[in-house]
């Protein structure tokens, strides 16, 4: 602590106004010293972070006056003294926890600056309170982006709906394909329905066709099956009939009495002639009583078809052969009359069509282009009646049809 002199109003602070009075109070005297904050004993100023002062040392108590703040010149009033300026930087702590010295305020008396007992510990400060001074800034967290969680929910809330309007849409699908399984199932009932129907129709077309008769078709049907046959110096006709014989071959229809010279000659070779082709062919069996023979040949040749029902009277036939060797030869009627068995000979089939020496072993064909009989002979001195042995007859007795 240092004293000093300055102006003032020539009274020390704290003398009794009333009793300075005289020359003594109008000659300076000395001044009163005046007093500055100093370190307290036994200890030093330190600097802290932040640029303010704190004692390393508690001091020891002091004792003895203190003069007041307003010490200076006499007779002239002096600035207070303060405490020292701190250091540039943030402001200083308070000291000791104390009140901070104010001008104009007077020191208690047994105690310097700072008062005696008034010292403690420097205050404490909260670690890492944001604010205070030293104090450690918090740590940085780091953002968190949220776009991808937020991208992730409207992706899926998309394909749920994808999921739910394709869920819907195969409903529909569903619900339209049972639709249309219903309505093709209706539809091949129908035409089941209709196709039965269009089958009998064709049924009844059919068997109207045969009831209409046309000779054309029956005749290019049967041509390429029925010959000519030469059996030594007579001539007849032939017919190929059935399936093929068995080890290749065709099997083939005429009269006995057209081969008859050369079966009672021993002969067993007859030939087939068709315009300008001539087949050899041998007779296998003949049937004497109904005037039938069996032929083969080892040409093949599509055989007819024969009729599985005896024919009726007023039936249209048509009548194929070679009369007086005109081969291709075709005559048309009907039948006459179904003449059963006379004088050991079998039944017989009666009818108009005109036939000739040569049309023997001819077939007679029905309108189904079928065989009903063979055209066996005619009756002399009249015409329009001729007479034909019933095929049944004759695949009875031979097996070949």
């Amino acid at each position: 602590m240092t004293a000093g002199f300055g102006a003032g109003d020539g009274r020390p602070m704290g003398a009794d106004p009333d009793a300075m009075s005289g020359p003594a109070a109008e000659r300076p005297g000395p001044l009163p010293p005046r007093i500055e904050p100093q370190p307290p004993v036994g200890a030093t100023w330190s600097g802290t972070p932040g640029g303010t002062e704190q004692p390393t040392a508690v001091p020891a108590p002091r004792t003895g006056w203190a003069a007041p703040p307003n010490s200076g010149q006499w007779g002239q009033g002096a600035a207070p003294a303060g405490p020292p300026a701190p250091p540039s930087g943030p402001a200083p702590y308070p000291a000791y926890g104390a009140a901070p010295y104010a001008p104009g305020a007077p020191a208690s008396h047994g105690g310097g600056y700072p008062p005696a007992g008034d010292l403690a510990a420097p205050p404490s400060y909260p670690a890492g309170q944001a604010g205070w001074p030293g104090a450690t800034p918090p740590p940085v967290r780091p953002t968190r982006r949220r776009w991808p969680a937020v991208l992730a929910t409207v992706l899926i809330v998309a394909l749920a709906a994808v999921a739910g309007v394709q869920a819907y849409q195969l409903d529909r699908l569903g619900d339209r394909l049972a639709a249309t399984d219903g309505r093709l199932a209706q539809a091949q009932d129908g035409d089941g329905a209709r196709l039965d129907g269009l089958e009998k129709r064709a049924d009844a077309l059919e068997k109207q066709a045969g009831a209409a008769f046309n000779p054309e078709a029956v005749a290019t049907a049967v041509l390429p099956s029925v010959f000519r046959v030469r059996a030594g110096q007579f001539t007849g006709s032939a017919f190929a009939v059935g399936k093929p014989a068995a080890g290749g071959g065709t099997n083939l229809f005429t009269n006995f009495h057209v081969v008859e010279a050369v079966w009672e000659g021993g002969g067993r070779e007859v030939f087939l002639e068709r315009t300008d082709q001539r087949f050899p062919a041998t007779i296998v069996k003949v049937d004497k009583t109904n005037d039938v023979a069996h032929l083969r040949t080892t040409g093949k040749f599509t055989g007819l078809v024969t009729a599985p029902t005896a024919v009726k009277s007023g039936q249209q036939i048509v009548v194929v052969g070679a009369p007086l060797g005109l081969e291709d030869s075709v005559t048309t009627g009907v039948v006459s009359a179904l003449r059963a068995a006379q004088g050991g000979s079998g039944p017989a089939i009666q009818f108009d069509a005109p036939i000739n020496p040569g049309n023997s072993g001819g077939p007679v064909i029905n309108g189904s282009k079928q065989v009903v009989g063979i055209a066996t002979a005619k009756a002399r001195d009249a015409e329009g009646i001729g007479l034909a042995v019933p095929i049944k007859v004759a695949c009875d007795g031979f097996k070949i049809c």
